[in-house]
C-alpha cells in the first residue's frame, strides 16, 4: 500500500504588504516596482505565498522580473509572483517589477496600482494590500 502525501499544516503567520511607491518616471520612461512582503509571525510560513501586482492605466510590466518565476496575466495589467514556504517571522521578501509608463500617460500622479499577498497561511487579511502612486515627472535626467 502506497503511502499518503500529508500536506503541510498551515502555520501562525501574519504577512503584510508594506507601501514603497516606485521612483518617478517620464511618460514613455521606465520605473521599478519593489513589492515587498513581511511575515510579523510568529511562525515561519509553512506554505507558498503568492504576490499579485495591479498596475495603474497606462503602465505596463517588462521582463526581467525578480523572482524569475513572475510572469503577467489579465493582458499585462496584473503580474503574480510565487515564493516558497520557510519565511521566517520578521523576515521579508520582495518582487521587482520592472515597469514602463505609457508615452501618453498624463504629467502628475498615477494611481489605482496595488499590491496585495495571498497565502493559506496568513491568520490576519486586514494589512495584506498597499496602494501604490507613480509620480509622472517631465523628466528624470539632469
Amino acid at each position: 500500500m502506497a503511502a499518503k502525501a500529508v500536506a503541510a499544516r498551515p502555520s501562525n503567520s501574519d504577512l503584510y504588504v508594506v507601501r514603497i511607491d516606485p521612483d518617478p518616471a517620464p511618460p514613455g520612461g521606465e520605473t521599478v516596482l519593489h513589492a515587498f512582503v513581511g511575515n510579523l509571525g510568529p511562525d515561519r510560513t509553512a506554505s507558498p505565498f503568492t504576490i499579485v501586482v495591479t498596475l495603474p492605466e497606462g503602465v505596463t510590466s517588462e521582463e526581467p522580473y525578480f523572482p524569475e518565476d513572475c510572469y503577467p496575466f489579465q493582458n499585462g495589467h496584473k503580474v503574480r509572483c510565487t515564493f516558497p514556504a520557510g519565511l521566517g517571522q520578521f523576515r521579508s521578501a520582495t518582487a521587482q517589477i520592472p515597469l514602463r509608463l505609457g508615452p501618453g500617460v498624463p504629467l502628475g500622479t498615477l494611481t489605482g496600482g496595488y499590491v496585495k499577498v495571498r497565502s493559506d497561511d496568513d491568520r490576519n487579511e486586514a494589512n495584506n494590500r498597499q496602494p501604490f502612486e507613480i509620480q509622472v515627472v517631465e523628466t528624470t535626467e539632469g
